[in-house]
């Protein structure tokens, strides 16, 4: 049982065994993944369901079992990966179950479950399933990477949007004081100005309500000029996020590189396990190449008796 569930784990987890059957049941359910959101979107046009109903719903039934399996197999086998107590059974897989991509897998299956126990509109259960589209994020690095650097910096993000919110009140209760007088059925109360304030602040300006008075203008350019800082700075954390992802993924390259190293060559097989990794770091293949090749030329550097750039005996 526990090889059984141990196998388990490493065909469900490509980030960490990366096997050919492995990239067989992954490349199977990116492809149910796909399928799903083009039926979602295929639904909502009234004629195209009207004719294959049936289909639709015997291929959401398929799906969800699908989705279903998938989720109580990570969840059982999920003490056997890398980084799992295998002592702590029943923590341990609560504490994976409460992660954000066991979370995610989790919704896929969720609305369908629930619509056999109670009422939903089928338009908002649409938009539900659409939640199996974040699945993806588990099969792609870039996706991946940005599910990390969110997690990451989730403080900074919440403070910037916390920020947000403040100058979004401020800006709301600003321009109804202003205008409030002279557009009473546009800005009469501060809810109503609140559409105003998201629009200027988020500097998108759609022009379909406007100040009309001279402070209205002066203030509501002034509410512009702060939106341009106050929407980079999310921008600016994620992307500050994103650089040091990045270095961690080199480094993480380097780390496995160097142990490679130390018997002073890197064979085929081990040439084989760092492009795998690199394809898992989601790496380019120049660069992956290129820190390589500074790994081996400071190897070589510390060889004594060596020429530090061919590597040949010195005389």
């Amino acid at each position: 049982m526990m090889n059984l569930r141990k196998r388990t784990a490493e065909l469900l987890e490509r980030d960490l065994y990366n096997d050919r059957p492995s990239r067989i049941i992954n490349l199977i359910l990116i492809l149910l993944i796909s399928l799903n959101v083009i039926a979602i979107f295929l639904e909502t046009v009234d004629s195209i369901y009207a004719q294959y109903q049936q289909a639709f719903h015997y291929f959401e039934i398929f799906s969800v079992l699908i989705f279903t399996v998938e989720y109580l197999a990570r969840v059982w086998s999920s003490i056997d990966l890398a980084d799992a107590d295998e002592t702590a059974t029943i923590r341990g897989r609560i504490r994976y179950m409460l992660t954000p991509i066991a979370l995610v897998d989790l919704l896929a299956i969720l609305p369908f479950y629930l619509s056999l126990y109670l009422t939903i509109d089928l338009r908002f259960l649409r938009v539900l399933r659409l939640l199996r589209l974040f699945k993806l994020t588990r099969y792609s690095p870039a996706l991946g990477a940005l599910l990390d650097v969110v997690q990451k910096e989730a403080d900074a993000l919440l403070a910037a949007l916390v920020v947000l919110l403040m100058m979004l009140v401020i800006s709301a209760g600003g321009i109804y004081l202003l205008e409030n007088e002279l557009q009473p059925e546009t800005f009469g109360s501060m809810p109503d100005s609140m559409w105003w304030a998201i629009v200027t602040l988020t500097t998108v300006g759609y022009g379909d309500v406007i100040p009309i008075t001279t402070m209205g203008k002066m203030f509501g350019g002034f509410i512009g000029l702060i939106g341009i800082g106050m929407i980079a700075l999310p921008a600016a954390i994620l992307a500050s996020g994103f650089a040091e992802n990045i270095r961690e993924r080199k480094q993480k390259y380097n780390h496995y590189a160097q142990a490679f190293l130390k018997d002073g060559i890197i064979d085929e097989r081990e040439r084989w396990k760092l492009e795998e990794l690199r394809k898992e770091l989601g790496l380019d293949s120049d660069e992956a190449l290129q820190l390589l090749d500074t790994i081996m030329h400071q190897a070589r550097m510390t060889v004594p008796g060596e020429c530090p750039h061919c590597g040949k005996p010195l005389k």
